[in-house]
């Protein structure tokens, strides 16, 4: 049995690993890598030759970076089984589409200012709508705690990883001859205390644990403090006349900031503006939650069976448009626009920043990790100038960056997840990926000294055994 590292090992985006039992190769995850963008296109497009013949895959959860290279994959000849819970199907059903939708409309505009310009340089979409709807056919949802032999010798069960809905902690029962491992891979690992979901769950008896690093060099603050911070952030914008630009994913990010910004309305803490949200996806998504009361926090739970929308705070408006968008870049006036992606990588915040970031009245305001090299990386950095569509732009907009809302376990909660993993069973090897190598290492120099024996940091091309 061997761990083989293709993605998100040194590196937090692009997710992929295989799992090679009895000589059967298991993929886990097929995300998209974000960063440099001619790095980023060559590497989306070229997809191990294993992956396309590999017996299944299992999905952690929807998050693109985990996700959305699916399409691909199964454009590249992949016809075996995806296996992920109900409401990561349902996500990736609504994402998939909507990135492939992205592409194709980016790639009409780039290719049309290319001909404006006289270039021959033409774009194509890494994948087309056609593509996410095939390869969300492929996806069988399996539901928590109901475990399911995916290949001989290799027994699936997903647990809650409270990380977005309907994210799983992937459990593994492997056996090759007599030999019997249990194999754990976290995905990406929520928070105990975030306000939206069901704690993560522990799981007895793992032998091999495959753990995101992400935050693993650092602590966040408590939930409290981001209410007071966001609204200080929002006042201050909207009194001089400013609005608030939220680059936010469409999948949990949104609906997380929709939650404290209703919060802060409800108790008068912010001024009463309106707030919109220009993402069909975040839209969509947002619909998908109130399907899936299964992984959401009682209390929500007991809101959303009521005639309270706890995802709807004053002043809250939908657009759905391209039209609807453009004419909300023209107006001009105060207000909260969240807009995905959110690295600003693509999808409508771009516009928007476009528009915005020269405008000293405006703020923008990052609510989650950027990768290296994105531009909400760029932004996070407080860059004098940045490139949006290929344009030089002076970002005279405020930058603040509340991390507050990080839906990631921090160094603290990843060190206790390994912990209380260790003490319900046999657990001799931890193995960090889904990090930058400051983080990775810094994790595993904590582990190191709470007594953990064997922590592999990974990198790409490595294998190692389990």
């Amino acid at each position: 049995m061997k761990l083989e590292f293709y993605g998100a090992a040194g590196e937090v985006t692009g997710s992929l690993h295989r799992l090679t039992v009895g000589g059967v190769d298991i993929a886990l995850d097929c995300g998209l890598f974000q960063g440099r963008r001619a790095e980023s296109n060559t590497r989306n497009r070229k997809l191990p030759a294993w992956a396309g013949h590999a017996h299944a895959l299992v999905l952690s959860h929807a998050h693109l970076d985990h996700s959305g290279n699916l399409p691909t994959l199964v454009k590249q000849g992949f016809t075996g089984n995806i296996y992920a819970t109900p409401a990561t199907r349902d996500l990736c059903s609504a994402m998939l589409r909507d990135s492939a939708m992205i592409q194709e409309q980016d790639a009409r505009y780039l290719n049309k200012k290319a001909a404006r310009e006289g270039s021959d340089e033409h774009v194509t979409p890494l994948y087309t709508t056609a593509d996410a709807e095939r390869a969300t056919n492929q996806i069988v949802a399996l539901p928590l705690h109901r475990p399911m032999q995916i290949a001989p010798g290799v027994t699936l069960t997903f647990y809650e990883a409270a990380h977005v809905l309907g994210s799983a902690l992937v459990c593994l029962d492997l056996q090759e001859a007599q030999d019997h491992k249990r194999f754990l891979f976290t995905g990406d690992l929520g928070r105990e205390e975030l306000p939206l979901l069901n704690p993560p769950e522990h799981i007895p008896d793992v032998n091999f644990l495959l753990m995101e690093s992400t935050y693993g060099d650092r602590l966040h603050g408590p939930l409290s403090e981001l209410d007071a911070r966001l609204a200080a952030v929002v006042t201050t914008t909207i009194d001089r006349g400013g609005r608030v630009f939220i680059p936010a994913f469409a999948l949990e990010r949104a609906q997380e900031v929709l939650f404290s910004l209703a919060r802060l309305a409800e108790a008068h803490k912010i001024p009463a503006v309106p707030i919109y949200i220009d993402s069909p996806l975040a839209i969509a998504i947002t619909e998908i939650y109130k399907l899936h009361p299964e992984s959401l926090d009682p209390a929500l739970r007991q809101r959303l069976g009521g005639d309270d929308d706890p995802f709807s705070p004053q002043g809250l408006h939908y657009v759905s448009t391209a039209d609807q968008s453009r004419a909300l870049q023209a107006n001009g006036k105060p207000c909260i626009i969240i807009a995905g992606s959110g690295m600003c990588e693509g999808g409508r915040i771009l516009h928007h920043l476009n528009h915005g970031l020269e405008d000293h009245k405006n703020t923008v305001a990052i609510v989650g990790f950027q990768a290296q090299h994105t531009l909400g990386r760029r932004l996070a950095e407080r860059r004098d100038r940045v490139r949006v569509f290929g344009m030089e732009r002076n970002v005279r907009a405020d930058v603040h960056v509340l991390d507050g809302l990080s839906a990631h376990a921090d160094q603290a909660g990843l060190i206790a997840f390994a912990e209380a993993t260790r003490k319900l069973g046999k657990l001799s090897t931890v193995a960090l990926v889904h990090g930058e190598p400051e983080a990775a290492e810094a994790l595993n120099a904590a582990l190191g000294t709470r007594g953990f024996s064997r922590v592999v940091t990974g990198v790409i091309g490595q294998s190692i055994e389990i």
